[in-house]
């Protein structure tokens, strides 16, 4: 399938796909509609490009991260998909870093929802279309590890899963990682990821950086703007991040999420200049 082809074909299921506008009750009871996210971009990248295998080092991902081919024996290409947060989101965030905002916290949990339709639709499109693919966040054999050991020889308890949407971005030229550890895309960190494996052939992209932190100019913002300093020039801490959601969950539930560091900072939106 050409690439055009498959961009529009992402295109009409991200329209398609029912959930990406939701109503939400203001606090003066008021009624809102509210579209999360805006169309997603699109990176590609050979499966059997040999940084996913790079990917299990324990400095990367980590062994337990799952490569292409152990998700689909026969895969052939990765497709990663960014969903950028609506600016009426985005804008509803930029506030004191204490409180998220009801639209952000939206995007995190009926947002998931809508992502998860999405990319069930675009494997179910391609299978029917005669292209064996599995989207790994769907998987059966997904899991994610929050303070927990991925298996009995692990030493200590880690962040993770088997299958890092964020550093697969990476890998599929979508962009670089910043000091929170999110990634910096084009239209900048501020969104959501997925993906899947696929037996289609298409044309892929060439990252346009070498390092994993080229487009962050570590100019601190995310620094001042995290409520519980789990970011510093040497990067994020997982732990206080972790526990400073499931705080907000219990403020908000079911809802949960923050988006400080992604808010009101230079690669909201964009690269920053100098990234």
């Amino acid at each position: 399938m050409e690439r055009k082809k498959l961009e529009l074909l992402i295109q009409r299921i991200f329209r398609e796909t029912e959930g990406n506008q939701v109503i939400l009750e203001k606090e003066d009871g008021e009624l809102k509609k509210l579209q999360m996210f805006e169309t997603p971009l699109v990176g590609i990248q050979d499966a059997d490009d040999p940084l996913f295998s790079d990917l299990k080092r324990p400095e990367a991902a980590g062994p337990w991260h799952c490569s292409p081919k152990e998700w689909l024996s026969d895969a052939v290409t990765v497709i990663s998909l960014f969903f950028p947060i609506s600016e009426e989101a985005k804008r509803s965030n930029r506030t004191e870093p204490e409180t998220p905002s009801p639209e952000w916290l939206y995007c995190r949990i009926e947002g998931n929802e809508f992502l998860r339709a999405f990319i069930g639709n675009l494997r179910d499109c391609l299978i029917e279309e005669g292209y064996p693919s599995c989207a790994p966040m769907l998987n059966e054999r997904f899991k994610t590890f929050m303070n927990q050991k991925p298996d009995s020889d692990a030493g200590t308890p880690v962040y993770g899963s088997m299958w890092s949407e964020r550093h697969v971005a990476y890998l599929c030229g979508l962009g670089t990682f910043g000091l929170s550890k999110g990634i910096i895309t084009r239209k900048g960190m501020a969104g959501r990821f997925c993906s899947l494996v696929t037996t289609l052939h298409t044309e892929t992209d060439i990252r346009p950086y070498k390092g994993l932190y080229d487009y962050c100019i570590r100019c601190g913002k995310c620094i001042e703007r995290c409520p519980v300093h789990a970011i510093s020039e040497d990067g994020k801490e997982h732990a206080p991040c972790h526990n400073w959601l499931l705080h907000v969950k219990e403020q908000y539930a079911p809802r949960l999420g923050c988006g400080k560091c992604q808010t009101a900072v230079p690669c909201e939106s964009k690269i920053p200049l100098g990234g």
